[in-house]
């Protein structure tokens, strides 16, 4: 039993991702302008050594960098698939909780948060703004890439896609530490999540049993977890 793995099989294309991101954005909001998330501002969170702010900051960053990312020049270097992206060049996905990259990924959230829950609502509102007005007009295929990253740069879509999923899941881990129930976000938004996390899920575990978990809960493995 196989599912498709090909590099064009990960990323559903034709500009939805262009919609869904803001949209996706945009139900998150509702969740970091709760007044339960700036009361437990911070507490810590669902997640190990992040605190509540900390991790809303973290789900306003996916959106936050991309106005400075579509303004500049398009990066030189080589754009790598989406498969290649999850499978060869990222380190956090098995990193561990004290992984160098997972504590600077949480360092950078806490800094995010450090003014408080209204500021970054403020910044958060702002680039969101933005990113609805510019995305449209981005030409197909244009690169783009983070400073942080290496001699690679990423297809615009493919950079959504990534940031989707992000604040798909964290929204979910927002809502758990505050006590709030999680957004419902539309399946326009959903579906290519489920896909990315069901393709993650065969890369670490395989197809049979991501199959049986799926199919055969008596045969279904303690985790097929994508991340």
């Amino acid at each position: 039993m196989t599912v498709m793995d090909t590099e064009e099989s990960w990323n559903p294309r034709g500009g939805r991702l262009r919609s869904a991101f803001p949209e996706a954005v945009r139900v998150a909001s509702g969740l970091l302008a709760e007044p339960a998330v700036a009361a437990a501002w911070d507490r810590p969170s669902a997640l190990p050594d992040f605190t509540v702010g900390g991790l809303a900051a973290h789900i306003a960053g996916q959106e936050l960098a991309l106005p400075g990312l579509l303004a500049g020049p398009e990066p030189a270097q080589p754009v790598i698939s989406l498969r290649e992206y999850y499978t060869q060049r990222v380190t956090w996905l098995d990193a561990g909780v004290d992984g160098a990259v997972n504590v600077r990924i949480r360092k950078g959230g806490e800094a995010r948060a450090a003014d408080g829950p209204e500021a970054l609502l403020a910044r958060h509102r702002e680039a969101l703004g933005q990113v609805e007005a510019e995305l449209p007009g981005v030409r197909a295929g244009r690169p783009v890439r983070m400073d942080t990253w290496g001699d690679w740069s990423l297809d615009l879509d493919d950079l959504l896609l990534t940031r989707l999923m992000e604040v798909v899941v964290h929204t979910d881990d927002l809502a758990v530490s505050v006590g709030r129930p999680t957004p419902r976000f539309p399946e326009r938004v959903t579906a290519p999540v489920v896909d990315l996390l069901v393709r993650l899920a065969v890369h670490r575990h395989g197809t049979t049993d991501v199959i049986r978990a799926l199919a055969r809960a008596e045969r279904a493995p303690e985790s097929i977890a994508g991340i």
